[in-house]
C-alpha cells in the first residue's frame, strides 16, 4: 500500500511541514514588523509564531511514536495515522492562523492521532513482553 519506504517519507512530510511553518514565521516577522528576539508584540506574529512552535511540541510526541507503533504494531496502520497527522497540523495551522478559536479541530485530531500511536505502542509492547 506504501511501499517499503512510507515510514520514511512520512516522517520527512512532518519535518518538511515544520520546515514551512518556520519560514511562514520568519515572514511573518518581516510583514508585521517583529524583530528577532521578541516573539510578541503583535497578535497576528503570534499566531504563527504558536502554530510553529505548537507543532514542534507535538512533533516531540509523534515522530518517537510513530517509529515505534509502525514497527510493533501496524506498519500501513501507522503510515496512515502519520498522513492523517501532517494532515491535522494543515488544518490546525490554517484554523488558528484565521482565527485562534478555529484552531479545535486540528489541534484534536493531533491529540488523537498521537494517543492512538503511544497507547498502542504501550500496549503492544506490554503484550510482548508477557
Amino acid at each position: 500500500m506504501y511501499g517499503t519506504h512510507g515510514l520514511e517519507i512520512v516522517t520527512l512530510l512532518a519535518l518538511l511541514e515544520y520546515s514551512i511553518l518556520g519560514v511562514m514565521v520568519g515572514q511573518a516577522r518581516h510583514k508585521y514588523g517583529v524583530e528577532a528576539p521578541a516573539t510578541t508584540g503583535n497578535p497576528d506574529f503570534e499566531r504563527y509564531f504558536r502554530v510553529h512552535a505548537n507543532t514542534l511540541e507535538s512533533l516531540i510526541v509523534f515522530i518517537p511514536a510513530l517509529w515505534i507503533f509502525s514497527l510493533s504494531v501496524n506498519y500501513h496502520f501507522g503510515v496512515a495515522l502519520g498522513l492523517l497527522f501532517v494532515i491535522a497540523r494543515i488544518i490546525y495551522a490554517s484554523g488558528y492562523l484565521s482565527a485562534p478559536a478555529r484552531r479545535a479541530p486540528g489541534a484534536i485530531a493531533t491529540a488523537l492521532i498521537n494517543a492512538i500511536l503511544v497507547l498502542g505502542s504501550l500496549i503492544s509492547i506490554a503484550i510482548k513482553a508477557l
